[in-house]
């Protein structure tokens, strides 16, 4: 007989994730019938035994859940939070609030602290390629819940918002105004909502009859900084964009702050459309354009699924409706560009 076979060795010889391995061996009911089957037979080739003890222990209710964010400073993450939290304490559970602060090995380590602390399911906003200690945490079957990202080919059901018809919209938006160079600050590619935004500006410009420009094109973390830095870098070009799309809430603080130290009326020299409808965003003068998503509604439909999976009930993943809010920040094409606004305003 083969020694230390693992729940992983099981799934690949069955064909399926090891988070479906975990789920058909520990009798969740979450799963096809052709998964079970190939589970089994795989199980029983390789003469894997669900470790009884180890079984046990995970199925002991500790009352307290996981939360994991990638930045608890980002105001759209900050209200997930408050909203998952709430839903929690009224079910009358705990919650352990992470902060990943947009790094995968402080994801890591949290996720590692999560599981020795023996929540009873972790809601999450990954990032990276789902290696590492989150490939550990799924294959224990510990219940997991997706929030506002996603991992590819990650059997984890999920609320997400639709990345996709908000970019679009946006781009609509910008062209139906007249601009056809329009600068885009994406966030990190090793984010879905990163990548899933960034193909959507693309698609939604060739769809406008418009190429797509790389110049126009900046890569930035979530972070405020990194989108102050996208922006100077954009107007700086000799054809600078006339409008710009900021792809989350603190990227556009940062183009938002480039322009006022630039010294340009946005709305009038330079079109803005930032991303979440926050607080933040609507005290800001003029009021901003943004793509809006509601926060709160993912962060309670995020608990409610977890509730279901910890019930052992299968969950479909869910996509959330986004809407273009339109406010003073986008306006017609400027006669005068915004490289010939920021030059007269270094000059005086």
């Amino acid at each position: 007989m083969r020694q230390n076979v693992t729940i992983r060795d099981v799934a690949q010889r069955a064909g399926v994730s090891a988070a479906t391995a975990s789920r058909v061996l520990s009798g969740n009911p979450s799963t096809s019938a052709s998964a079970r089957a190939k589970v089994r037979q795989a199980a029983r080739e390789l003469q894997f035994h669900v470790n009884a003890r180890a079984k046990s222990l995970r199925r002991q209710q500790t009352d307290t859940i996981g939360l994991l964010l990638p930045d608890i400073r980002n105001p759209f993450f900050a209200e997930i939070a408050q909203a998952a939290e709430q839903a929690a304490l009224a079910a009358g559970m705990t919650t352990l609030l992470c902060n990943a602060n947009e790094s995968t090995a402080q994801q890591d380590l949290y996720l590692k602290l999560l599981v020795a602390q023996r929540v009873d399911g972790i809601i999450a906003a990954p990032q990276g390629d789902g290696s590492g200690k989150l490939d550990e945490t799924i294959a224990l079957g510990l219940p997991l819940v997706f929030v506002d990202r996603v991992i590819e080919g990650v059997d984890v059901p999920s609320v997400t918002s639709d990345n996709w018809s908000g970019v679009r919209q946006a781009v609509r938006h910008l062209v139906g105004l007249g601009h056809r160079r329009i600068g885009f600050v994406t966030g990190s590619q090793e984010t879905s909502t990163g990548r899933e935004r960034l193909q959507a500006y693309r698609e939604a410009l060739v769809r406008a009859g418009i190429r797509p420009d790389k110049t126009l094109i900046r890569y930035g973390n979530f972070q405020t900084e990194s989108g102050l830095v996208a922006a100077r870098s954009l107007l700086d070009l000799s054809q600078p964009p006339t409008a710009v799309i900021a792809a989350d809430s603190l990227m556009t603080l940062g183009v938002v702050q480039a322009c006022n130290e630039l010294g340009l009326v946005i709305g009038e020299t330079l079109s803005v459309i930032g991303y979440d409808d926050t607080e933040t965003t609507r005290a800001l003068s003029p009021g901003l354009t943004v793509i809006s998503h509601d926060p709160a509604a993912m962060g309670t439909q995020a608990f409610a699924m977890l509730r279901d999976v910890l019930g052992g009930r299968r969950v479909p993943s869910v996509v959330l409706p986004v809407s273009l809010v339109i406010r003073n920040s986008t306006g017609p094409v400027p006669l005068v560009s915004a490289s010939a606004t920021s030059e007269s305003g270094a000059r005086r």
